[in-house]
């Protein structure tokens, strides 16, 4: 029996794809191994995002493909956006890769990893747009929580953006298959559901003529078993009074806006393909801040995109301090090849780009201190997701939190618990973006 591990790197959408190759592999008696280095076959599953999302996809790359020359591993195959965006590139840079495989021929993975085994190297590009939405994989999450993909690719063509040439069209699921699907993972006993997509407010437009992420996400509501529903990507364009309304009236719904907006300056936005300004913005997290009085709102920036000047981004530092995010992540804008804006003049020095990320960092981290300061005290709900033996602690996550993204609890108890086991705990203390508390 072949023994096959999978490296799965990037955003949750990516991990949705890694897992529907798994169950193809189970299912088709290959032996999955939890340490891809134990394996014969190791499947290394990229993302071609940005600059560093591709250098840390080489660097695994490299350690496997060394793994194989030490004859500890007989194959290494590439899979992901960084193969699909590359193609001929990774056999060409890295001739001891044996297969090249993009996202249109994830379904013929088993196929493919008997061709390697029988010795012959491999490219294959199905038609990206036929990328499988079937519900049957196998879920890799740990502890509670499973994603959900809702629909692939994307339209919005953002100039710093390559997502759209490598993943193509935007593409929804149909509600009832994703509600089906919902159930299934419900039934396996995941409490907590992450709703992705490259846009997921756009959800619906393509196959039903209007938005229909309120609906959809009114029908998942409706599941026994799930106890969070979490939904991330969302384009403060399209968020409407409707989806508002819904968070703030579903129980299940965890009032957690995830809205990247990468800046607010209008002539920045408008370079980038984005729409809006700082003004409609404001108006918008003031409109979602009233409707749902305890949210937690996430964002996303840019620094440094091409010709923003000091005083563009000193409007962004003033927005961040107005409107006091309580998450946000910021990247130094990544110059990538075939997109519009790696041809724009004005390109912005790396250290000026980097040196912003890092101030808008600092502001962050004195408004995340200040807003996790106000918790001390309170009563949080927390999924237990782990006992960290050298702090000799629990720790988990609150619906404040998005796995994989967001700061963790740390907490004590004299009880014993159970992974994906909810208690409550009482916050004592803070630790940059974590907090400490004991189980009450």
């Amino acid at each position: 029996m072949i023994r096959v591990g999978m490296v799965s790197l990037g955003c949750p959408k990516n991990q949705v794809d890694a897992e529907r190759m798994l169950y193809l592999l189970r299912n088709d008696g290959y032996e999955l191994v939890s340490d891809a280095a134990l394996s014969d076959v190791v499947i290394i599953n990229t993302c071609g995002f940005i600059e560093s999302a591709k250098q840390e996809a080489i660097e695994n790359i490299l350690e496997f493909c060394t793994l194989k020359k030490e004859g500890r591993i007989k194959s290494v195959i590439v899979t992901g956006c960084l193969s699909e965006r590359y193609k001929d590139e990774v056999l060409k840079e890295i001739p001891e890769v044996d297969a090249v495989v993009g996202i249109g021929s994830n379904e013929q993975i088993c196929d493919i990893i008997r061709e390697v085994c029988r010795g012959k190297s491999i490219t294959s590009y199905g038609n990206k747009e036929s990328l499988c939405f079937d519900e049957k994989r196998i879920i890799s999450t740990p502890g509670s929580f499973a994603f959900i993909k809702i629909a692939e690719g994307c339209d919005n063509c953002c100039t710093y953006c390559a997502i759209p040439s490598i993943r193509g069209r935007y593409r929804s699921r149909r509600i009832e298959d994703i509600v089906k699907e919902a159930e299934g993972i419900a039934k396996q006993g995941f409490t907590e559901l992450v709703v992705v997509a490259q846009d997921t407010t756009r959800y619906g437009e393509d196959i039903y003529g209007e938005y229909k992420l309120s609906e959809l996400l009114g029908r998942l509501c409706r599941i026994d078993g799930l106890k969070w529903i979490r939904t991330l990507y969302m384009y403060p364009e399209r968020i409407t009074d409707e989806l508002i309304e819904t968070i703030a009236a579903e129980e299940k719904l965890v009032n957690y806006l995830d809205i990247p907006i990468q800046h607010c300056n209008s002539q920045v936005l408008k370079k980038m393909n984005r729409i809006g300004d700082k003004q409609s913005l404001v108006n918008l997290i003031k409109r979602i801040r009233r409707k749902i009085p305890d949210v937690i709102l996430r964002t996303t920036l840019i620094t440094g995109f091409p010709g923003e000047t000091d005083e563009q981004f000193e409007e962004l530092c003033e927005f961040v301090n107005e409107v006091r995010f309580e998450r946000l992540g910021c990247f130094a804008y990544s110059k990538e090849e075939e997109t519009a804006a790696a041809e724009f003049p004005d390109q912005v020095d790396e250290e000026v780009k980097k040196r912003r990320c890092e101030i808008i960092y600092d502001t962050q981290l004195r408004i995340s201190d200040g807003f996790n300061q106000s918790l001390l005290g309170n009563e949080l709900e927390v999924v237990v997701e782990g006992f960290d033996r050298y702090a000799g602690c629990f720790f988990g996550r609150s619906s404040m939190d998005a796995p994989d993204i967001d700061g963790k609890v740390f907490f004590t108890s004299e009880d014993k618990l159970s992974l994906g086991e909810y208690v409550m705990v009482r916050i004592n203390d803070v630790l940059d973006y974590d907090l400490i508390g004991e189980k009450i």
